[in-house]
């Protein structure tokens, strides 16, 4: 089994940055993919961005591309989610998603998930 639990979602003024912290356990996650996903009040969830465990491969959405940046600590089981130069419309639940195989940007193809963490951003 794999265990994903995020940190760091809170309130930030439009503008601001806030870093998001996947932590994984359970078992060893060089093949696998992690991935950010969110979901605002009404909205279906969307891809933000995913890195492969191995080799540090990532991908992003259109709407975060150059403001959003996945890193991993491989010692620290931990994948990060630094957000800058935040909107008012990032604010969603964040959740950590976790797949074995490669880079996807669909939610349907995630096996595990975490908790999420709310992110809320004023205006």
């Amino acid at each position: 089994q794999v265990q994903l639990v995020e940190s760091g979602g809170g309130l930030v003024q439009a503008g601001g940055s806030l870093r998001l912290s996947c932590a994984a356990s359970g078992r060893t996650f060089s093949s696998y993919t992690m991935g950010w996903f969110r979901q605002a009040p009404g909205k279906e969830r969307e891809f933000v961005a995913a890195i492969r465990w191995s080799g540090g491969i990532t991908t992003y959405a259109d709407s975060v591309k150059g403001r959003c940046t996945i890193s991993r600590d491989n010692a620290k089981k931990t994948v990060y989610l630094q957000m800058n130069s935040l909107k008012p419309e990032d604010t969603a639940v964040y959740y950590c998603a976790a797949r074995s195989g490669y880079l996807s940007a669909s939610s349907l193809l995630y096996d595990y998930w975490g908790q999420g963490t709310q992110v809320t951003v004023s205006s």
